[in-house]
């Protein structure tokens, strides 16, 4: 969706809120001083807290997918795609650690079904984009064939996100994009199809044929 300079304003101001005192700290009150306008200023930009709360899901919704559509849309190998993906994220995140702070706490977007359903449906969206890398990436004898699409997707997604929780819950105690880069040359290790296993696939193709 498209957000005026206000909405953005005080979608940039709940994150901070958030981020800094926990989800109690986001009040009409607190947001209106925040930026110096009155409270029923703040009404006409959005009904109510949970309709910030859902334009903060449809703001990283919308900038993920801007990262999806520059990472995946290269003539490059799946597995590069899929890197500079998360590159992107991490550059994204570590440049602003509130929003990192906010996505991943779970527990502020259980509470309200429309809220947990954007959440599910941000979460599908980029599962579906990188199992497609990943079925291209088995077609080309990129990727190991030998586990699930499914579970590799889950596997790299999986990785990632518990990566960005435990730098959230360190205080961001560690370089997010090195750790990122380290975990990211481990997973191509595990998920890459050996050159012996591609050279044993053409075997059998050729004999096959």
């Amino acid at each position: 969706m498209d957000f005026t300079k206000r909405q953005k304003e005080i979608i940039d101001v709940s994150i901070r809120l958030i981020s800094k005192g926990g989800i109690q700290e986001l009040t009409i009150k607190n947001i209106s001083k925040a930026i110096d306008v009155s409270e029923p200023a703040i009404y006409r930009h959005f009904d109510s807290k949970i309709d910030i709360l859902l334009a903060i899901l449809s703001y990283f919704e919308e900038l993920t997918g801007d990262i999806s559509e520059k990472s995946f849309n290269q003539e490059i190998s799946s597995l590069s795609r899929i890197e500079d993906f998360f590159e992107r994220l991490m550059d994204e995140f570590t440049e602003n650690p509130s929003m990192a702070k906010v996505i991943f706490s779970e527990e502020i977007f259980q509470n309200d079904s429309r809220l947990s359903e954007k959440v599910v449906a941000i979460m599908k969206g980029h599962h579906r984009k990188i199992l497609e890398v990943v079925k291209e990436g088995r077609e080309n004898n990129e990727i190991r064939k030998d586990i699930p699409e499914k579970h590799i997707t889950m596997f790299i997604m999986g990785a990632f996100r518990l990566l960005i929780t435990r730098w959230r819950l360190s205080d961001f105690g560690f370089d997010l994009k090195e750790e990122g880069k380290e975990l990211w040359n481990s997973m191509k290790i595990l998920l890459s199809l050996s050159q012996s296993s591609v050279n044993y696939q053409k075997r059998i193709e050729d004999y096959l044929l």
